[in-house]
């Protein structure tokens, strides 16, 4: 299975964005391009082609996407009646792994991605080990009981025992280490700074 192995770090402060929770310091340190022309480059001033490159690139790795399954999913999102931009980021949202990352279970989208891949997550009682999967309402997912006793998994419940943090489409059970989806994700569920629009115009060209 393809996926992007580059710096984790270096891509948080090109994109200015923290893809992990240990790019955090890194781009508190250093908030600026990496490389030899870093501050000079986040300083100069931006075409409109490099604006819709840099908000692609930064969706693209938020979500762990490579440029061919990115393609892919805005090929859909066009495809599908509605705005683009929020079919886009509905598609993105819907997928296995981020459900995985936005209940908490795993500290990063890039963590969410290994635990699926490593047949840890169960969809309607059956294991399944692809990230991508989109969620529809109805769908029932959990740790595996076999893997929810590992350290990790019993250190994330411990960590989650206060956690409050709602989700419109899914109800998770932190205890369990199990969910629904309930519902569909809004525009208004993605906390990040995204601007879809962008991403469309640089498909559109």
């Amino acid at each position: 299975m393809a996926r992007d192995l580059a710096p984790i770090v270096k891509r948080s402060r090109r994109e200015k964005v923290a893809l992990h929770p240990k790019a955090v310091k890194g781009l508190t340190l250093r908030n600026y391009a990496p490389g030899e022309h870093g501050q000079t480059t986040m300083r100069a001033k931006q075409s409109e082609y490099a604006l819709q490159l840099r908000e692609k690139q930064k969706v693209k790795r938020m979500y762990g996407l490579l440029e061919k399954q990115f393609r892919r999913v805005v090929a859909e999102a066009d495809r599908r009646p509605g705005v683009t931009g929020e079919n886009l980021l509905q598609i993105l949202e819907q997928r296995l792994d981020n459900a995985i990352y936005r209940l908490n279970w795993a500290i990063s989208r890039q963590a969410a991605r290994q635990v699926v891949t490593h047949g840890h997550v169960m969809l309607n009682g059956r294991r399944v080990d692809i990230p991508s999967i989109q969620l529809k309402p109805g769908d029932e997912l959990e740790i595996r009981p076999k893997s929810a006793s590992n350290a990790y998994f019993t250190t994330r419940k411990q960590e989650l025992e206060n956690d409050q943090t709602a989700i419109s489409w899914l109800s998770g059970d932190h205890k369990k280490l199990k969910a629904k989806v309930t519902g569909t994700p809004s525009r208004e569920d993605v906390i990040e700074e995204i601007t879809e629009q962008l991403i469309v115009e640089f498909y559109s060209r």
